[in-house]
C-alpha cells in the first residue's frame, strides 16, 4: 500500500507505541475501500473512527515483540515461546475486567498493561519505557583455551567492558557488560564461552506528564521465573491500582525491592 508523503507526514504525529497499529488499521480500511492510496483523507476518517471506536478495542493489555523474528543478526533467543506464555497470563489476569471494576468508563489504549520483549540489549520494542520490559541476555565467561591477544573481544564490546592484561587472559568487567554475547563469536580461540543465557527484566517504565525509565531486576533469569514475576507484577498491579495508573506510578521502591528479593537469578 502506497501513501501520500501528506498521509506520511500526519501518521508520523501518532504516539509511536501506537503508529504500527495505526497504519495497519488505516491500510485495512483503505484496502477495504479499493484503494492503493492512502490519503490525508483517509487518516483523518481513520483517526476519528479509531478515537470514537477506542473504547472497544481495549483489550488490557498490550504484548510487544522487537523485529528478531525478521532475522536481527544481534538476536540472543527467540522472543516467541516466551511471549505465547506470557500473554497466556496475561489473558488469565483479566485487566480489562479489573479496569472496568474501577468505575473508568472511557477506556483507551494508555490504560492497558504493556509488556515488551527484546531479543537483544538493543531493545528495539523499547522495554525500558514499558509497565515490565523484558530483555534476552547471554554473559560471556572466560573458558579454558589458550587466549591469543587478538583484541577481537576487545574491538567487539561497544561498552569497553573486555580488557586484555599480561596475563593474558581477557577480564571482564561485569558493571559495564550489557550481556550481549557479541563478544563470543569474535573470539577466534574459543577463549570466551557462553556462561548465564536468560532474560533480564526491568519494571515500571512509562512515558505521559510524568515519564520514567524501568528499573532492572538484578540478575539474569530463566523463562520459568520470568513468567512468574510477570504474574506478581500483574498481582500487585491490580491489587494497588485504582484508577487506570500505570504500573510504575504504583510500584513503590519497596514494593520493588521485594520483587527483587522474592525471585532468584540465574547462578
Amino acid at each position: 500500500m502506497q501513501w501520500t508523503p501528506e498521509a506520511e507526514a500526519a501518521l508520523s504525529k501518532v504516539p509511536f507505541f501506537v503508529r504500527p497499529r495505526a497504519r495497519a488499521r488505516i491500510e485495512q480500511e483503505a484496502a477495504q475501500a479499493g484503494k492503493t492510496l492512502v490519503t490525508l483523507a483517509d487518516v483523518r476518517a481513520a483517526r476519528q473512527r479509531m478515537i470514537s471506536g477506542m473504547a472497544a478495542e481495549v483489550k488490557g493489555y498490550q504484548l510487544e515483540l522487537c523485529f528478531g523474528p525478521g532475522g536481527c543478526p544481534n538476536t540472543i533467543m527467540a522472543a516467541t515461546p516466551l511471549s505465547e506464555r506470557i500473554e497466556k497470563v496475561l489473558r488469565e489476569a483479566d485487566l480489562l475486567g479489573s479496569l472496568k471494576s474501577k468505575g473508568i468508563r472511557d477506556l483507551k489504549h494508555h490504560h492497558e498493561f504493556r509488556v515488551a520483549i527484546a531479543e537483544c540489549p538493543n531493545a528495539c520494542a523499547q522495554v525500558q519505557i514499558k509497565d515490565v520490559g523484558i530483555i534476552a541476555a547471554q554473559q560471556p565467561m572466560v573458558g579454558n583455551e589458550a587466549c591469543s591477544e587478538c583484541n577481537g573481544c576487545v574491538t567487539a564490546c561497544r561498552e569497553g567492558a573486555i580488557r586484555i592484561d599480561d596475563t593474558p587472559r581477557p577480564v571482564i568487567d561485569r558493571s559495564c557488560c550489557v550481556a550481549c554475547g557479541q563478544c563470543i563469536p569474535a573470539c577466534p580461540t574459543g577463549t570466551l564461552v557462553s556462561g548465564r543465557q536468560g532474560w533480564r527484566v526491568q519494571l515500571g517504565g512509562k512515558l505521559g506528564r510524568h515519564p520514567q525509565l524501568a528499573r532492572e531486576l538484578p540478575g539474569i533469569f530463566d523463562e520459568a521465573t520470568v513468567i512468574q514475576i510477570v504474574a506478581a507484577c500483574l498481582e500487585f498491579y491490580k491489587s494497588r491500582d485504582r484508577a487506570g495508573e500505570r504500573f510504575g506510578a504504583v510500584l513503590t521502591p519497596e514494593a520493588f525491592q521485594t520483587l527483587a528479593e522474592r525471585f532468584q537469578p540465574l547462578t
